[in-house]
């Protein structure tokens, strides 16, 4: 298919798992143990209803926002993916690029397998996100080697203590690190242009790629995961460790994986520039909250702090419907992924230009000219919908 072709999200979605190996697919849209989570992302939404304002003169609109000095031409940027590059070559520089051609923000993530020094030469001013262990010694040279590159916004995810349950990966014979099992061989036979134009061109390429980006140091191939266990120490990282990783961080911090106003607060007053609500899209605690579900008490909470959200955004309503609810920007995951799948960069793109096309239609619908107008005052919860 080609994303041009593509009317929405939905589509995209659609078209990547006919591209994907189906081991892979259930990697890129599962979530953890039931999935409650995951669907619980898209419920939320649904039980908001605009209160539209006609007679408003919206023959000009704007859509455009601006996080920490940086003008961006939409609200919404692409949320971090590990090993992208298993839905299209060099697929985190793909995404990198995308968002800024579109003047989106984006972030690297951590289990990428193109070096953050390239990522951050094709497209300057991509942010990173770290999952860090609560020990200096790994997270010291790291933020050395990210100032170097020149990172100015270092992204902290919080809520992968460890790894959660993820039953429909391992039926579907996914793992990471990567395993050449044959439910993900015999899937991989059945996309042959996939397994032409990801599989052997990066074998082809660069070899078996490489977790480059956990830490200051190159780490395993994605087969052996990164150099010793890159999930070790997670679970004994506290705020203490995140206040001394903001008086050694010269940049931006932001905190992801924040579903409490208290925690808000607590990131706040440590001195964080800003936070995401995200339960890390429906991927780790299954039956954790929908962010949208409290996005509001925690912007009211912590005043003055930048809110990001992550999780079930599909559609420019969704994005206008969190705006309101006090977000500052939207992160897409999924949608961009998809997208990566059908058409490399040329695919996030697309995903990105739906959404930035539907904002522009729902404002004029809604009778709103500029985003940043929106409060809640334009919306009206459904609670007689299921949760």
């Amino acid at each position: 298919m080609n994303p041009r072709h593509a009317l929405s999200v939905a589509d995209l979605a659609l078209a990547a798992r006919r591209r994907l190996p189906s081991s892979i697919h259930g990697y890129v849209s599962g979530g953890s143990e039931d999935q409650a989570s995951l669907e619980g992302n898209r419920a939320a939404f649904r039980r908001w209803k605009f209160l539209t304002r006609p007679l408003v003169d919206v023959s000009t609109r704007s859509q455009a926002i601006e996080l920490f000095g940086t003008r961006y031409a939409s609200p919404v940027g692409i949320a971090p993916m590990g090993v992208s590059g298993l839905c299209c070559f060099d697929g985190d520089v793909a995404l990198a690029r995308a968002a800024a051609m579109a003047q989106a923000p984006s972030v690297l993530s951590a289990a990428s397998t193109v070096p953050l020094e390239r990522v951050m030469q094709e497209a300057p001013g991509t942010w990173y996100q770290a999952y860090l262990p609560a020990q200096h010694a790994v997270i010291d040279p790291l933020l050395d080697r990210l100032k170097a590159a020149g990172v100015d916004v270092l992204v902290l995810t919080v809520d992968v203590q460890i790894a959660s349950v993820r039953e429909n990966e391992v039926r579907n014979g996914f793992s990471i690190p990567l395993r050449f099992t044959p439910q993900l061989m015999a899937g991989g036979l059945l996309r042959p242009r996939w397994l032409l134009e990801t599989f052997a061109r990066t074998l082809c390429k660069q070899g078996i790629p490489r977790f480059e980006n956990f830490s200051a140091t190159r780490g395993g191939r994605i087969i052996t995961a990164a150099k010793g266990d890159h999930r070790a120490g997670r679970a004994a990282m506290t705020w203490d460790v995140v206040a001394r990783i903001r008086e050694r961080w010269p940049g931006r911090l932001l905190i992801k994986g924040i579903l409490r106003p208290d925690d808000a607060r607590t990131a706040q007053r440590i001195g964080a520039d800003g936070i995401f609500v995200s339960n890390h899209g429906g991927r780790q605690l299954d039956g954790a909250v929908s962010p949208l579900d409290v996005l509001p008490a925690i912007a009211a909470a912590a005043p003055g702090l930048t809110v990001l959200l992550d999780g079930g955004v599909r559609r420019g309503t969704d994005v206008l419907k969190a705006l309101a609810l006090g977000a500052h920007g939207v992160f897409v995951g999924r949608p961009a992924m998809y997208g990566l799948a059908v058409g490399g960069e040329a695919g996030a793109a697309r995903a990105l230009e739906l959404l930035r096309h539907e904002i522009d239609v729902d404002q004029a619908l809604l009778g709103c000219p500029d985003v940043r107008e929106l409060g809640p005052d334009w919306l009206v919860r459904d609670d007689r919908l299921p949760l």
